[in-house]
């Protein structure tokens, strides 16, 4: 996703702010008036053309869970591929500098922190997992990481729940990315499941200060990503399923976190975190069927509250207020509390050098359009991602432009419509004229303007999630990718000649064969006299195919010569 410049910091108090929980604030049960009305308000705000308004960042709070963390790195006896990926010692250093029990000592295969042994030979690494997919490469500022995120704000937060047979001990604890430490917020209930589970949280105020009432969906697609990340850092003696539809007040309990954003208040020190997705690591071969780990850890031991802030509770903008009250709306999931859990599958060719390695490619590296089956292959990995999740479709360009669907029973591509579409892609994704050119788009498209809460929601995390298998994909297919999150007016079904406001654009990711090495003839033996050379003219630089207006197109968006100028990466959203 587009990279943000960095922003002067602000405080976070403004004329309109509210109190932690908002106006909106639900009761305990978790009731919220006017639901349906407030969503269907918030859809249609985020894809209307309404530019987010200029406001400057909410600094970040430090980390408020209390106590030394543990770092989760080696402390020295030897290196994972994730410290060696991320620069080890650099990392340990700068986690032993943040610990008050000194480095770690060597006890076969133990490093003890204090009191707390970390097995660094256990058959679930953390280091390893974790530093493969959500860490901050050591000596960085963070914003590039081995998970993509809008803006490389980087919201999402994790949350362990450790079991027997892991790295750490078995207890609860807070990630801290940027230091690549556990910090412990308490024991281990008797009869949790082996193995790791990690709750994922969303902290929206950099986001929403970005990108406005363009935030939530962002944040929904940023969590999807995160679950992709840590899904395929999964090692090989482990079995991995994920979950994006469990209740939030039950993801919040297992994690020890509040469970309604009106009880928040209690917790000055934190920014309320509302909860969206989880990922379960198990020992391979174990009987996960049969068991509910989130209620597992709900119903037994409490986890340690942050550390008290001194002060009155901090106030916060309206747009965070709002934000917040629609992520915690969107997170419950009544029906089918215990959520459904889906085995993960890591695509093939992904290394752990591939999760390291990927990245957002220039918008200049997407032009060249990849070929048909590399494009049929990262499409079959999107769709299987989630069965539950959005359609599919890739937009080509080149000779012969035009939009495919995947096609049934077999691995190849189904033409669905004739035209080059990525003109009016590149306007409705926020006039990112760059989309224009580019090879090709992969598109998640659904949910309809009258989705029911956990339509909204699994539909975004579903997108994100697969967009994120698909970007990892690409990378081992050594195709350029580039992730595109903020689409505005982008009904593709009404586009298509379909029924307005049932189809819509949800995330997309842009795709472009790596650039066309330079070939160099071979030196030959024999020497070639000076008077027999001919000197031969470099070929003309291939001209970007001429954007037009696509075939398949039932709306009129303004005319490409009358859009924004083409911006840098991370300003697509601001004014």
């Amino acid at each position: 996703m587009p990279d943000a410049p960095d922003r002067a910091a602000a405080p976070t108090r403004d004329a309109r702010a509210e109190p932690p929980g908002g106006f909106g604030a639900k009761d305990p049960a978790g009731s919220s008036a006017g639901a349906p009305d407030f969503l269907g308000r918030a859809l249609a705000d985020a894809r209307s053309p309404r530019v987010p308004a200029l406001s400057p960042y909410v600094p970040e709070r430090p980390f408020p869970w209390s106590g030394p963390g543990l770092p989760l790195s080696d402390g020295g006896r030897r290196q994972t591929d994730a410290a060696a990926a991320f620069g080890g010692p650099r990392r340990r250093a700068a986690a032993g500098a943040r610990t008050d029990s000194g480095p770690g000592s060597a006890v076969t295969g133990f490093a003890t922190v204090g009191a707390a042994p970390i097995r660094h030979d256990a058959p679930l690494d953390l280091a390893r997992l974790l530093g493969l997919s959500l860490a901050a490469p050591a000596g960085t500022s963070g914003r590039l990481r081995p998970v993509p995120s809008a803006g490389a704000l980087h919201p999402v937060r994790a949350h362990l729940l450790v079991g027997p047979g892991c790295s750490l001990p078995p207890g609860r604890y807070a990630y801290d990315p940027h230091t690549h430490l556990a910090h412990p917020r308490g024991p281990a209930p008797d009869g949790v499941p082996a193995g790791a589970l990690a709750v994922l949280t969303v902290a929206a105020s950099r986001t929403v200060a970005h990108y406005g009432h363009r935030a939530w969906p962002l944040l929904l697609l940023d969590a999807g990503h995160a679950a992709a990340a840590l899904a395929q850092a999964g090692p090989p003696t482990a079995d991995v399923l994920v979950c994006l539809d469990a209740d939030g007040a039950l993801l919040s309990a297992a994690a020890g976190l509040p469970r309604s954003p009106a009880r928040h208040s209690e917790w000055q020190a934190a920014e309320l975190e509302p909860p969206l997705a989880a990922v379960w690591f198990t020992p391979s071969g174990g009987s996960v069927r049969t068991i509910d780990p989130l209620s597992a850890w709900a119903t037994r031991a409490r986890a340690s509250a942050p550390v008290r802030a001194p002060g009155p509770p901090i106030a916060q903008p309206r747009a965070l207020s709002r934000t917040q009250r629609l992520l915690s709306l969107l997170a419950q999931a009544p029906a089918r509390p215990a959520g459904t859990w889906r085995p993960a599958s890591r695509p093939e060719g992904v290394t752990g050098k591939t999760l390291t390695t990927r990245r957002s490619a220039p918008p200049d590296d997407l032009r060249r359009p990849p070929e048909r089956e590399l494009l049929a292959s990262v499409l079959t990995t999107a769709r299987a991602a989630s069965p539950a999740g959005p359609d599919w479709t890739v937009v080509t360009g080149g000779a012969a432009p035009a939009l495919y669907t995947a096609s049934p029973g077999s691995p190849g591509l189904l033409l669905h419509a004739h035209g080059d579409a990525r003109p009016t892609l590149a306007h409705w994704a926020a006039r990112q004229t760059w989309i224009g050119t580019t090879g090709a788009v992969l598109l998640a498209h659904g949910c309809p303007d009258d989705a029911p809460p956990a339509e909204v929601r699994v539909g975004h995390l579903a997108a994100g999630y697969a967009i994120g298998l698909a970007q990892t994909h690409a990378t081992a297919l050594g195709l350029r990718s580039r992730p595109i999150g903020s689409w505005q007016q982008a009904d593709l079904g009404a586009a298509l000649g379909e029924a307005p406001g049932r189809d819509w654009i949800v995330h997309g990711l842009a795709l472009g064969a790596p650039p066309a090495k330079a070939t160099t003839p071979p030196a030959t033996r024999t020497a070639t006299p000076l008077t027999t050379r001919t000197a031969t003219a470099p070929a003309a630089p291939t001209a970007a195919p001429r954007a037009t207006r696509p075939t398949p197109h039932s709306t009129n968006p303004p005319a490409l010569g009358t859009t924004a100028r083409t911006t840098p990466p991370g300003e697509e959203e601001r004014p």
